[in-house]
């Protein structure tokens, strides 16, 4: 039996797996739980924006009301960023409980590789690992 792909792509993201650009893979823990507000907003745009300036698409991947994504919009980050919104630390073994319940999650490094592994994206940029 064959199942859907479960990674949502955004339309960038999509496009740009199509024409067999560069993609990059981004975590998102470093928006949720890394920095303070502004300043993980700030971070997490300017990832992106050196990531295009060196000819690639940036996914950025997190779980947005239970579903999985790679390639944010500009408000689903935001979401993350300002804590108005619950935003659970998303690890491999975490994914279930968070897609239940509808929840948002922000990836580690280890949830992030599982996405981007299942999204196709051979390419992954982290801003550290933590011990």
């Amino acid at each position: 039996m064959k199942t859907e792909n479960p990674v949502v792509l955004s339309p960038e993201v999509a496009e740009a797996k199509a024409a067999g650009r560069a993609i990059v893979a981004l975590e998102s823990t470093v928006i949720s739980h890394g920095l303070p507000w502004p300043d993980n907003l700030k971070l997490a745009q300017e990832l992106e924006t050196i990531v295009r300036q060196h000819g690639a698409v940036p996914a950025t991947i997190a779980i947005i009301e239970g579903h999985v994504k790679a390639g944010l919009s500009p408000h689903e980050m935001e979401r993350l960023a300002t804590g108005d919104t619950h935003v659970r630390k998303v690890s491999r073994r975490d994914f279930g409980s968070v897609i239940a319940r509808r929840e948002y999650g922000a990836t580690t490094v280890a949830g992030t590789m599982l996405v981007a592994y299942m999204a196709g994206i051979h390419i992954f940029a982290t801003g550290g690992i933590g011990g």
